[in-house]
């Protein structure tokens, strides 16, 4: 009886060790796909793509359109996920002639749809800086991935029809308007002026409608950061305020901008803010910020962070940063600028927090509603 319980129990052991092992075995097989919870990944790394400066996205209906200038065109880029740029769809949808005003130095292009239309801001020029000029294109198609843009129109920004670039259009209260980067008066023998920022109203998404209002010109230490070692020295200072973008939360409407030079590390973020209610073409009724919102990061070795856009998640839980950013202090207004992007907060009195700058070597979750693969 012992010896033959001994047996069984050895009988059974083996037989429950080998299908076991069957089931092991059978298991390893299986593609990866079977098993989600090895698979699923919803975290990233910035940066986003390898390069590309002044970056600006829009979301619309399930894809968030990505554009950038690519060596005198336009690209554009489509994906339900914004963190995962490098597999986006994308097509070049717009090269600037060989010749004329919108030739060359094709710079920080916005895409917006206005009433069923796509719309790109671009500035421009024709190989001579003090010609740089806001230009938009338009495409009539539902899909900006077909169709064509062409050349609407210049942006006469004022009756002198001033130096503009980065130019962006938002709608306030049922009114269009265009902030930009400009300088005060044209530039006749060379050299480089002051860049304010300024705005306007529009009567259409291609024309201002009203003289230009001064919003920010560089007064603090921290807008005036020009020259670098080893990087642009130029002769005489150069001052910066460009790249504005609204962004409105609660009671309070923010301009963000980009101060000082891009060459050097110090490039930063400043904020313009004013009550729902104010007056937005009066200048008193914006506040100007002492200090920058958002800068470089030498811990994480994040520099020159600035020309940003901002972002929802696709279920518009959250806000989120997308701005360029560089490696070294010293990689300036180069190709080594990269697009990167950060989820932000807000204080109990509707004031942006930015945070700093996160280390590309630190892990981000996705923003809330990304689409897992």
């Amino acid at each position: 009886m012992t010896q033959y319980t001994f047996r069984t129990h050895l009988l059974a052991l083996a037989i429950a060790i080998l299908t076991m092992s069957g089931c092991k075995e059978e298991k390893a097989q299986k593609p990866d796909s079977v098993y989600t919870e090895n698979t699923v990944d919803d975290t990233f790394n910035n940066p986003l793509l390898p390069s590309g400066a002044d970056p600006w996205t829009i979301y619309h209906e399930g894809s968030y359109y990505y554009i950038k200038s690519d060596a005198g065109a336009i690209s554009l880029m489509r994906t339900p996920d914004i963190t995962d740029l490098r597999n986006a769809e994308r097509k070049v949808v717009w090269t600037a002639p060989a010749t004329g005003d919108h030739s060359k130095e094709v710079w920080a292009p916005e895409i917006h749809n206005i009433n069923g239309h796509w719309y790109i801001y671009v500035a421009a020029d024709d190989g001579d800086n003090r010609n740089h000029r806001m230009f938009v294109l338009e495409n009539t198609s539902a899909d900006p991935f077909e169709g064509e843009f062409i050349i609407k129109s210049k942006i006469k920004t004022d009756p002198e029809d001033n130096w503009a670039i980065d130019g962006s259009i938002f709608s306030y209260n049922d009114t269009f308007y265009f902030i930009w980067s400009g300088w005060e008066h044209p530039k006749e023998n060379g050299g480089i002026e002051t860049q304010n920022i300024y705005i306007a109203e529009m009567s259409n998404p291609w024309t201002i409608a009203s003289d230009r209002v001064l919003l920010s010109t560089p007064e603090h230490d921290w807008e005036r950061n020009w020259e670098y070692p080893d990087v642009w020295n130029p002769d005489a200072p150069v001052y910066v305020n460009e790249g504005p973008q609204m962004l409105a939360h609660g009671n309070k409407v923010h301009i963000i901008y980009s101060a000082s030079g891009c060459w050097t590390p110090f490039y930063a973020l400043g904020i313009l803010t004013m009550h729902k209610d104010g007056d937005i073409m009066d200048p008193a009724s914006w506040n100007k910020g002492k200090d920058p919102i958002f800068q470089q990061s030498e811990e994480n070795e994040v520099y020159g962070t600035g020309h940003n856009s901002f972002f929802k998640s696709p279920d518009g839980t959250e806000d989120w940063i997308l701005y360029h950013a560089n490696d070294t202090p010293t990689d300036g207004c180069s190709d080594k600028r990269s697009p990167r992007a950060q989820k932000i907060s807000w204080s109990s009195d509707d004031m942006p927090v930015l945070g700093i700058p996160i280390a590309t070597s630190q892990t981000l979750q996705k923003p809330s509603g990304t689409p897992i693969k």
